[in-house]
């Protein structure tokens, strides 16, 4: 559970530097430094957060709701900070 509970962290914060400073930045000053350096770290956190997900789900019997809440929080923005809070604290 703590290494799940890493791994969304560590995924939701590399999302929201992909969204919120990449992105812009890559868009507005024409610089796609920053989201070269960050997307293929985010795309590997992403997979690892699913595989994770889906093991977690069948390891404490979670019920398909909420297999499929943990699974869509992966791709909204402060998603995995949510799920964290909401059901992977002890």
């Amino acid at each position: 559970m703590k290494l799940f509970r890493f791994i969304a962290f560590i995924e939701g914060l590399s999302y929201l530097l992909l969204l919120f400073i990449a992105s812009p930045v890559k868009y507005i000053i024409g610089d796609p430094t920053y989201v070269k350096l960050l997307g293929m770290p985010h795309g590997l956190l992403f997979v690892a957060y699913i595989v994770f997900a889906i093991f977690m789900s069948v390891n404490k019997k979670w019920n398909l709701k909420t297999t499929f809440i943990v699974l869509l929080a992966s791709i909204l923005p402060f998603g995995t900070f949510y799920i964290d809070k909401r059901y992977l604290r002890d």
